[in-house]
């Protein structure tokens, strides 16, 4: 869960990107994509993050090394300018928690809902495309799925959207039926 602190900068992004008259550039698909793109990188290439985190390097270099990534990103003015503030805020090692936090927020914001997906079996595109137009219709707002698996299910799936779980699994059923069973 993201902090406070992360909170707080995922806030003011949000209201930049949600603002009605917003330029195209501050698209929001397009800023996530590349804070998540960013934070992913840093995540996997250990001597950027600790450059962006030393004190032993000037916030001045650091600047320089994040203008020329974002150059070679092709970053957004709108994505630069954050993580420059992130980083002369000296943040860089929140970034993953402030994205977090940002999606979250923006998905409140846009009036989407994110649906945790569980299955005994991989679904296809179809099964996956029918379960989110169920889930749509049934809350009202556009829904974000995520998927992942779990063969204890025997069959089936179950969707958790926000505190609400929906069970339509195997095991569901026969733990309900085993209930019934004993209590008659």
């Amino acid at each position: 869960m993201p902090s406070a602190l992360s909170f707080r900068y995922a806030r003011a992004l949000t209201d930049v990107v949600t603002t009605p008259g917003a330029p195209a550039a501050a698209d929001p698909k397009i800023i996530t994509g590349q804070l998540t793109e960013f934070a992913d990188l840093m995540k996997v290439n250990s001597e950027l993050a600790i450059l962006f985190s030393t004190p032993a390097v000037s916030t001045a270099k650091k600047t320089a090394v994040l203008s020329e990534l974002s150059k070679s990103l092709n970053l957004a003015p709108l994505t630069k300018n954050f993580l420059t503030v992130v980083l002369q805020h000296e943040r860089m090692d929140w970034l993953q928690e402030i994205v977090e936090a940002f999606n979250t927020l923006l998905d409140e914001r846009l009036g989407v809902v994110v649906a945790e997906i569980t299955s005994a079996r991989t679904l296809e595109e179809k099964d996956r495309q029918a379960l989110t137009e169920a889930l749509s219709r049934r809350t009202g707002k556009q829904v974000k799925m995520r998927f992942a698996l779990d063969p204890a299910l025997i069959g089936g799936v179950t969707a958790r959207v926000g505190s609400t779980i929906y069970d339509g699994s195997v095991r569901g059923q026969l733990d309900r039926l085993r209930t019934d069973l004993l209590n008659d």
